[in-house]
Formats: C-alpha cells, structure tokens, sequence
C-alpha cells in the first residue's frame, strides 16, 4: 500500500497565469478561418506557391504542379479564397490567384495576435 505524501507549497511558489488580452470576435473568426485553411498539407503547398509570385499566378500553372485533380485544386482555391489569404481575377475562361495583403499581414502578426499584444493591429 503507497501512501500519499502530502505536498505543501509555499504562498509565493507559483505566480498566477496572465490571461490573455481580449480578442475581438472578428480577429478571432479569420485568425481561425487562416489557420484551419493552412492544416491541409496541399493547401499550404498551393498558398507558398501562390505566395512564392511576384505577381498572379494562372490556375492552369497551379493544377499542373500538383498530384490531384483541377477540381480538388479549385476546393482548396476556395477555401484559401474563404479564409482571406489569396484573392481571385478573371480574364476570360482564364483564372488569376495572387496573395491578399491583409491575410498576408494577419498571417504575418499570427504570434503576436496569439500572444495578446497586437490587437490594436488588426
């Protein structure tokens, strides 16, 4: 039989945890929506090629850099469309994916969004 030895700890052992700074509801939905977007292996693959531009990128450059089907590569178009990180322009049959500067910027604040401290920012 084990027997149970009583820890005592010291009032000043142990600081209490700092709660975080409020997160607006709107910061927190696309903090959220950025990241569920980038937990898919193809989709973060797609989003740095798209990123890796200097300017537009064509959707027939993107199919064919990948090992799944143009319709799979339009799903996740749209959800990085969704989550705010690329942005969309049509010429003709012909689509044009570019990085959205604000996803790009709350992408680029992430840690410190998390952290608390940058919230005025965004």
């Amino acid at each position: 039989m084990s027997t149970k030895v009583p820890v005592i700890q010291s009032e000043n052992c142990c600081s209490a945890p700092v709660a975080p700074v409020g997160m607006p509801e709107s910061s927190r939905a696309r903090l959220l929506a950025i990241f569920k977007a980038l937990g898919d292996a193809t989709r973060l693959d797609v989003f740095r090629l798209i990123a890796a531009q200097e300017g537009e990128i064509c959707a027939c450059d993107i199919v064919d850099r990948f090992d799944v089907s143009q319709p799979t590569i339009a799903h996740h178009l749209k959800v990085l469309r969704n989550a705010g990180l690329i942005t969309v322009s049509r010429r003709g049959v012909w689509a044009y994916y570019a990085v959205d500067a604000e996803g790009m910027e709350m992408l680029g604040a992430a840690s410190d969004i998390l952290a608390g401290s940058m919230l005025s920012r965004v």
